[in-house]
């Protein structure tokens, strides 16, 4: 069967035209290749080589005069380019005489092989269709690798860049030909001609992309009936690597579930388990939680979490829990203020790359110690990312240290970790003498009243007084701010209860 013809510069294009070089004439944007004439030397007579394609087999000085006459003789008899062995430049003249005439004339070290090439591509398409798919089917029948392998094997057949392409369009995975263990290609570019198969069950959830070649219907036709076979292959693989996913989410999800729950000292079953899945619970944790709407996959998008972090060289563990991500960072020993600095600037960071794909909601705990102190961490960035969701102004993100004293206590009232957090805020106060706590929460039921108080307690004013100056000292805190006198209250009210 003999195709309509092909495009010169798609031929150009073409993985095994690669070899092949303009010497001479013009961009041979728009000639149309219908068949393929070759001759053995520079003294044969072309014979009919109207929108021929005219190869010379035999290489030949380029000097030669026989030269100049051939492409005249070409021209004249309406051939499209002229193919010469050897790649070796044209003689000025000769490329001014091409230019002159707008003959295209191109130079490959193997003339022969690149004229077998195109003579297939126009009167053997099913061949070419069968040999890319029976290639393609070689590739995706073994057994092993993920999806990234896949498509780099892909690339690496087709002799193309190949990407993976989500609803959206954006690039979930990609390989380029040239080098398919490396970075993906860039994105196709927007309005460029691409031919796609939808590999996901019912509403198409991504696709295989592949450049459509121009000009070359036999490659198209072939490169269709790979992306089709190629599209069975992506799907199980992802099948198998989501349930590979879920698995693994799943384990860390129940590690980290009862490394919570066990507290301090942990059973050492639990912490070898900790140990096997590269997780130190040893030194001090600063937690961080990553909340996100329940509509999100937050097993899927662990990935895009995962690279967030990397980009913006955040240490951390990330674990899928709820509606988010658990995450932590551990230091081998205490940090500085420096350290703290940085890490919460990474953690900003982190948000800030998740947000064009991630709507989430921050937050960032206190640097505690042991495995009791990874549980406190998570439970002060879990109120703190609750308490983000609220704050546009802070873009979402909320850092415990760095949070109001009353915002964060009326936070955590709505929370299971009230109660510690309460006593962690009144320690300081515990076991000094005269009686600090009953004071102050004696002070604060008489709304800051010191003659009530002192009434109420059956001390002096002055006595009182002094110990409200204690407090303010010791916890540091601005009794005149309405919002830490109300979280105050709360704390005092709420430990004085349980004790």
């Amino acid at each position: 069967m003999v195709t309509g013809g092909l495009g010169l510069s798609g031929l150009l294009a073409h993985p095994d035209w690669a070899a092949v070089r303009s010497l001479g004439g013009p961009v041979p944007d728009g000639a149309t290749v219908e068949r393929v004439v070759t001759v053995a030397d520079l003294h044969a007579d072309p014979g009919e080589v109207r929108a021929a394609l005219l190869t010379v087999a035999v290489s030949a000085p380029r000097e030669d005069w026989h030269l100049d006459v051939l492409l005249r003789r070409a021209v004249a008899a309406g051939a499209v380019a002229v193919l010469l062995a050897g790649d070796a430049p044209l003689h000025p003249a000769c490329r001014l005489l091409a230019a002159r005439m707008g003959l295209p004339v191109l130079g490959a070290p193997d003339a022969l092989a690149a004229a077998l090439t195109a003579t297939r591509l126009l009167q053997e398409p099913d061949q070419v269709v069968a040999a890319l798919v029976g290639r393609t089917a070689a590739v995706c029948g073994v057994p092993h690798g993920g999806v990234d392998d896949l498509v780099a094997d892909l690339a690496r057949t087709w002799r193309r860049p190949v990407w993976l392409l989500d609803p959206g369009g954006s690039v979930v995975a990609g390989a380029d030909p040239a080098d398919p263990a490396g970075p993906a290609p860039p994105p196709p570019a927007v309005g460029s001609a691409l031919l796609e198969v939808a590999f996901g069950p019912g509403q198409p959830d991504g696709r295989l992309a592949v450049t459509e070649p121009e000009g070359v219907p036999a490659e198209t036709a072939a490169l269709r009936a790979a992306l089709a076979v190629a599209a069975n292959s992506v799907r199980q693989r992802l099948a198998e690597q989501r349930l590979t996913v879920e698995r693994d989410a799943r384990l860390r999800t129940a590690l980290l579930a009862e490394i919570l729950q066990a507290g301090d000292p942990l059973p050492a079953g639990l912490r070898r388990r900790a140990l096997d899945a590269g997780w130190s619970l040893d030194g001090w944790h600063a937690g961080l939680r990553i909340d996100v709407p329940s509509s999100v996959d937050v097993v899927a998008a662990r990935e895009q979490v995962l690279r967030a972090v990397e980009t913006a060289r955040l240490r951390a563990v990330v674990v899928e829990q709820g509606p988010g991500w658990n995450a932590w960072t551990t230091f081998d020993h205490e940090p500085v203020a420096g350290e703290l600095q940085q890490h919460a600037t990474a953690a900003r960071r982190t948000q800030w790359l998740l947000r064009e794909s991630l709507p989430t909601s921050t937050g960032v705990g206190r640097v505690h110690r042991g495995a009791g102190g990874l549980a406190r961490t998570l439970g002060e960035a879990g109120d703190a990312a609750r308490l983000a969701a609220e704050r546009t102004t802070s873009g979402r993100f909320v850092h415990v240290d760095r949070l109001g004293l009353g915002a964060l206590l009326l936070a955590w009232t709505r929370t299971d970790t009230f109660l510690p957090a309460a006593r962690s805020m009144l320690e300081p106060l515990q076991g000094r003498p005269g009686d600090l706590l009953t004071t102050l929460t004696a002070y604060l039921d008489a709304e800051s009243s010191l003659t009530e108080t002192a009434a109420v307690l059956g001390v002096h004013r002055n006595t009182v007084a002094t110990r409200i100056e204690r407090v303010r000292h010791v916890l540091g805190v601005d009794l005149a701010d309405p919002d830490e006198r109300l979280a105050l209250h709360l704390a005092c009210r709420s430990v004085l209860f349980h004790s």
